[in-house]
């Protein structure tokens, strides 16, 4: 058979591999694995702390989002047997729910390579073989609603786990909340009897009706439908 024949065919060869080689599981799917060390996407802060009773957790962050880290090398406090071959693991919390796990081994874990790592894990926790290059010679396997990494850090494999739901929520805030500030900053609001804007910081008189109320994104606008800025707010 020609090239030419083969070409079709080597096309939808490639087509298949590439369909094939994506990771469709949900993080409800994934097994306990021991190299997680007791820690599970989706674990509440009590269970978390049930886990380590020496965690402490930093007071809630704008948009219900808790970080903290445990340091099994370093904090005596921290029965170092039960995390054997961990250095660091740093958690995020969504509303009180794990949503990242990010676990930085030493140079003592069974795994050295990212490659070995990735080979590893994908045992543990039943992966398919679709994992990507990730940055500096790391891998990335994004999945139907989570994504994990591995890279090399400190001489130590890095590996984290990503609820994607859970980040797409803490994004959809904070955007909302960046879209009313801008939103709060620009508006003006106008006088329908007197024809007189009043931009943000400028007291509306008390004599205005609500019924007389109009707001506008901003002072260009408001001129736009007419109105003049009140005298006391140019002052």
């Amino acid at each position: 058979m020609t090239l030419t024949k083969l070409a079709p065919f080597l096309i939808f060869l490639c087509a298949s591999t590439a369909a094939q080689a994506q990771c469709t599981l949900k993080l409800s799917q994934l097994p306990d694995a021991p190299e997680l060390f007791g820690f599970r996407i989706g674990m509440t802060k009590d269970q978390v702390k049930a886990r380590v009773p020496q965690v402490v957790f930093s007071r809630k962050e704008t948009f219900g989002l808790t970080k903290t880290s445990i340091n099994p090398d370093f904090d005596p406090r921290i029965n170092k047997s039960t995390f054997a071959g961990v250095r660091t693991i740093s958690l995020e919390l969504l509303d009180d729910k794990l949503t990242s796990l990010w676990l930085g081994y030493d140079s003592s874990f069974k795994w050295h390579t990212v490659t070995e790592f990735v080979e590893g894990i994908s045992r543990s926790l039943h992966l398919p073989a679709a994992w990507a290059p990730w940055k500096s010679n790391g891998q990335q396997l994004p999945c139907a609603d989570f994504q994990m990494t591995v890279s090399i850090v400190a001489e130590g494999p890095s590996f984290r786990i990503i609820d994607k739901t859970s980040e797409q929520i803490w994004n959809a805030r904070r955007e909302a909340d960046e879209a009313n500030a801008e939103e709060d900053s620009e508006m003006v609001v106008a006088d329908k009897h007197t024809k007189l804007y009043y931009i943000k910081g400028c007291q509306l008189p008390k004599e205005v009706k609500d019924s007389d109320r109009v707001n506008f994104k901003d002072a260009e606008a408001a001129e736009a439908a007419g109105y003049s800025g009140a005298k006391q707010c140019s002052e």
